[in-house]
């Protein structure tokens, strides 16, 4: 696979940005109870979502990437405005509806071009293992979620599923159509209606027509903002789930 990328400004972003059919039900495939990040050996829980060594093809995959203020804080987290990023109870929640869950803790002032390879590359390598496209989501958060438009651009596959949280505000979104960077696969997005970090996806869509098998814009009207992201909340947990099965 042959990736070309020379979109500087797209770095800088990177770097230093803020933090259909008939629905399904929706089961957990065990009892997880959340709880907050630990605050000794903090990291020690994310060891259980490390890229597998042995890949099951018949499992379902999800990679989720973090917002950035992991990367300035290291775990646990705290906002002032919006409280702890309680990372150990999404993956939690999210693994308890069946997928092996992947993520880790990027460090400070991660370069998101690299990383985005990096997560394209272990896509890359389910996929070669015979993982069926469908059964891969990534999911994005803030940051996160503008690597992951990354890690469509990279991989154009589109069977892949992604979900983009807190994202495309308007400055970002029209740097990122000047730079020829599409949206690939099953794209959802969503954000809070108050969100002053966060805004429409929709001229993305329009831009990556051709390129998206199907997309969705769903907007929260929780009130907090920016805060959605910082606890596995069921408004924005069970449409990740739905998209997944659809």
């Amino acid at each position: 696979m042959k990736w070309i990328w020379t979109l500087t400004a797209i770095l800088i972003l990177l770097t230093g940005c803020q933090n259909a059919p008939p629905t399904p039900s929706i089961t957990k495939t065990n009892s997880v109870t959340p709880t907050a990040s630990p605050t000794s050996d903090s990291s020690l829980f994310l060891t259980q979502y490390v890229f597998p060594t042995s890949i099951d093809p018949t499992k379902r995959y999800m990679f989720y990437l973090h917002g950035k203020i992991i990367e300035d804080q290291g775990i646990p987290a705290v906002s002032p405005d919006y409280g702890e990023y309680k990372y150990e109870a999404i993956l939690e929640e999210l693994a308890g509806f069946g997928f092996t869950v992947i993520s880790e803790q990027r460090p400070k002032n991660a370069d998101g071009m690299k990383y985005a390879e990096r997560v394209a590359w272990q896509v890359t390598e389910l996929l070669n293992a015979g993982v069926p496209g469908e059964n891969i989501m990534v999911v994005g958060a803030s940051k996160g979620a503008w690597i992951t438009i990354a890690i469509a651009n990279f991989l154009a596959n589109k069977k892949l599923n992604f979900v983009l949280m807190g994202t495309c505000d308007p400055e970002t979104t029209q740097l990122f159509m000047q730079q020829n960077t599409f949206l690939y696969g099953n794209v959802l997005t969503i954000r809070d209606s108050v969100d002053e970090f966060a805004g429409s996806c929709q001229k993305l869509f329009v831009f990556s027509e051709g390129k998206i098998a199907r997309h969705e814009e769903i907007v929260l009207h929780i009130g907090t903002g920016h805060g959605i992201l910082y606890s596995p909340l069921d408004e924005w947990v069970l449409p990740i789930i739905r998209w997944a099965d659809q």
